[in-house]
């Protein structure tokens, strides 16, 4: 170890923490004024304070203001008061899911050899919504991180709903609040193929069904995926920590506090407390209680604010929201274990070590089904650098993201929160909506990483049209655009790991058995009932013998509501007032929230610098010396097969070669190419389309690296007379295809298709021809980006 080196190294990093401290300290501060500000001049506080005559106002105005904030004040108590109501009906009811949908039970995996607490529903669609069985079905994975079920189907405009309105049958995997006793989360994914399989054999004739996971239902979704890929559709993952230590540590306000919550409380032994504490059960309204604490200001302050301001309007709304969010659910010890130890301290999820039941690897790379990551640069629990940078450590380059025929999407959203990516209507009709369209046809996608764009314009009848397109990205581009600091800050997590990993070890050595030997049923129940989160619900309910009163009273106020205006001077105070509050709590929020991240760095970045980096050093000295791409083992044998292969391999390769490149791809191409792969199926090759992604993607390394050899190879390819028939025979009839006829091929694209002619000794009459001229260049530069025609010859 080189002490001194390290000990700079350390010195340095507590320098850039306490600089970075400060400024976000001092961003928070000025936020609080501005924002305190700019609510005292929209609500004219100045005036009222320099103006006599405003000022006289007041007292006008008073007794008005007071009739009306009483008259408040007793309706929002009552909207308490029924939301305490709907709490304890809700638990009385053994927690339903909060689904806006009908629905039928199909599996309940509680009657299986090992045991869940989980089943498989199917939505029954509502009148007038026609359901065909022989569409895509759709299995949605709600998370199971303290709340029930029902998240992906609470209303109309939710992922349930836009894949119903779309003619797709859809399940729901529900879960009930008492884990089965012994169950573990392999047993549960285990439970998740017998369901997915149950979907394929009610729908022999549809294609294999698509799986969306939510938040932490999206990482089950992959575990799924991965250990039954030859029974999993396309699958969709929102809002998904796929790579816990990932995040944005750069300029701003404290950035996801969430991933340095497990290093600052001394990694995973709290959580085993906590089971230990709940006779091995763990309680899901403390990871409620994480959820809530992000956010002060709307957990203390803003929500209950707004329905007191807006109490005549805003009360069901926040009753409906309250049912699903008070419905707190619970893990067993092993579940909640294997969670925080696998997941969020230790990120092994990626890594391939994890093994399924029956002993093999999760192995992400396994999956054949084409996968959507949607994130929003909002979302504080779950950045994109945590849904996207898995990629990175699953596949190390572009290269093999192709030779495997894997499809990756992405699609990120600008500002929504964690919460509105599953329940914003907004988000529903526009980025679900147009998930649901892709997916019927991705699978026609050549293999690769894209972002996905969706642009909103007005049709000429002046309803909202969304015009879809998918632009081919390099994964190492990506990687380096979404870590400013090319991940040098997830280096502390291994110090977290391995500390966590001796604080647990010490934990269930010194303490545990005193802990269990003093807890039981009864006093897991009684902690779970006095939780601060379950009591604020109960005690303001009618089993308060003191509230008795609050519901005649708040009768009697709806039947003689006086409101008053906005213009009334009292209530432009009490928004100000009000909007100063939430300004305070939200500066409080960005200063603790710098101050985790700046004791997390301080600490761990430390031990890593001095310890923790020589053991990575020397692991990384003793591992595979760094290469270049072409000498990566799956390019390598890419490469080696260049001249094997036959008609499905020259295919492949020819509309490698025809392909454009640096274009996006509008969606609407993309549909007309999957009607065309239907049209012309008798000349295709009899290929699976997760086996034709893995030829296209192949032959797609080989052109990129050799592409003269790979066009000299095409006869080798083409040896049966048949084979280049066929091929001929594909030509010809999609040159008479009036879609492909509308194409406006690049110069280059027709050399090529002369030069694929010759090579073959067949004539290329018929393909459509680019006038050249002066201004030729400038066209090709100023090609229109709408209309299919554009693509058709990159896809023919």
């Amino acid at each position: 170890m080189d002490i001194g080196r390290q000990l700079a190294s350390s010195h340095d990093l507590s320098t850039k923490v306490s600089l970075l401290f400060q400024k976000r300290a001092k961003i928070a501060q000025e936020q609080f004024t501005e924002t305190v500000k700019r609510a005292c001049e929209e609500n004219g506080v100045a005036e009222l304070l320099t103006n006599p005559a405003a000022a006289a106002r007041m007292w006008t105005d008073a007794l008005s203001y007071a009739v009306d904030s009483a008259q408040r004040s007793i309706l929002f108590w009552d909207t308490m008061r029924q939301r305490g109501n709907n709490f304890i009906e809700h638990t009385r009811q053994g927690f339903p899911p909060m689904l806006h949908f009908q629905y039928e039970t199909v599996v309940d995996a509680r009657a299986f050899g090992r045991p869940v607490n989980y089943a498989l529903v199917r939505i029954l669609p509502p009148e007038g919504v026609i359901v065909h069985a022989d569409r895509r079905p759709y299995m949605i994975v709600d998370p199971r991180a303290g709340h029930g079920p029902g998240i992906g189907g609470m209303k109309d405009d939710s992922q349930v709903g836009v894949a119903l309105r779309a003619g797709h049958p859809v399940y729901f995997v529900i879960f009930f609040r008492d884990p089965e006793p012994g169950q573990t989360l392999l047993d549960v994914c285990e439970a998740e193929k017998q369901f997915v399989r149950k979907v394929r054999e009610l729908h022999p004739d549809s294609p294999k069904p698509a799986v969306v996971g939510n938040c932490q239902g999206g990482w089950a979704s992959m575990m799924l995926a991965a250990s039954s890929p030859e029974d999993t559709g396309p699958i969709v993952i929102n809002g998904a920590p796929m790579s816990y230590w990932g995040g944005a540590w750069q300029e701003g306000a404290g950035d996801n506090p969430m991933r340095y919550a497990g290093g600052n409380l001394g990694g995973t032994w709290l959580a085993s407390l906590t089971s230990d504490l709940g006779n091995g059960v763990f309680d899901g309204a403390y990871l409620v209680e994480n959820f809530e604490s992000l956010n002060p200001a709307n957990t203390f302050w803003d929500k209950y604010y707004h329905v007191y301001a807006n109490v005549d309007t805003e009360s069901p709304r926040f009753l409906e929201f309250e049912r699903w969010w008070g419905g707190f659910y619970l893990m067993n010890r092993d579940e909640i274990e294997w969670i925080t130890r696998n997941l969020f301290v230790g990120n092994k999820l990626w890594s391939g070590d994890r093994t399924a039941r029956g002993g093999g690897a999760f192995d992400l790379r396994d999956i054949r089904s084409p996968i959507v990551l949607f994130a929003s640069m909002g979302d504080n629990i779950t950045p994109p650098q945590q849904a996207f940078n898995w990629v990175a450590d699953v596949y190390g380059s572009t290269d093999e993201i192709k030779t495997r025929g894997q499809v990756i999407v992405g699609l990120v959203h600008e500002n929504v929160g964690h919460l509105g990516i599953f329940v914003s209507g907004k988000v529903a009709r526009k980025e679900y909506t147009q998930i649901v369209s892709v997916l019927e046809c991705i699978e026609s996608l050549p293999p690769g990483l894209y972002a996905m764009s969706i642009t909103e314009r007005k049709s000429a009848g002046g309803d909202v049209e969304y015009e879809v397109e998918f632009e081919e990205r390099r994964l190492e581009d990506v990687v380096a655009r979404l870590n400013k600091f090319e991940r040098a800050d997830e280096r502390p997590f291994e110090a977290v790991a391995e500390i966590s990993e001796f604080n647990q070890r010490a934990y269930e050595l010194f303490l545990q058995p005193l802990v269990q030997s003093t807890s039981n049923e009864f006093t897991a129940k009684l902690r779970r009932q006095l939780h601060p989160l379950r009591f604020q619900r109960w005690v303001l309910s009618d089993l308060n013998p003191w509230l008795a009163w609050l519901g005649p009273a708040a009768e009697a106020v709806k039947a003689q509501r006086q409101r008053v205006g906005d213009s009334n001077a009292l209530m432009k105070v009490e928004k100000a007032a009000a909007a100063t509050m939430s300004a305070s709590l939200e500066c409080y929020r960005a200063v603790r929230d710098a101050a985790s991240e700046a004791s997390f760095f301080q600490t761990y970045g430390n031990v890593f610098s001095l310890y923790v980096a020589d053991k990575r050093g020397a692991k990384e000295r003793a591992g595979t010396p760094v290469v270049e791409a072409r000498d990566l083992p799956f390019v390598q044998d890419a490469l080696a097969s260049l001249d094997k292969g036959g008609y499905a391999e020259a295919l492949a390769r020819v509309a490698c070669l025809l392909a454009r490149k640096g274009e996006p791809m509008l969606l609407s191409w993309l549909q007309t190419k999957h009607a065309l792969v239907g049209e012309h199926r008798d000349v295709l090759p009899a290929l699976s389309p997760d086996e034709w992604r893995r030829v296209r993607g192949e032959q797609e390394v080989i052109v990129r690296y050799e592409p003269e050899q790979a066009l000299a190879a095409l006869p080798e390819l083409l040896a049966d007379p048949a084979d280049r028939e066929r091929l001929v025979t594909l030509v010809q009839r999609l040159l008479a295809d009036e879609r492909v006829q509308r194409a406006k091929p690049s110069a280059e694209q027709v050399a090529m298709l002369d030069s694929i002619g010759k090579m073959l000794a067949v004539s290329t009459a018929g393909a459509p021809r680019r006038k050249q001229g002066n201004g030729a260049k400038k066209r090709r530069a100023k090609a229109p980006r709408k209309g299919n025609g554009r693509q058709a010859a990159d896809h023919a």
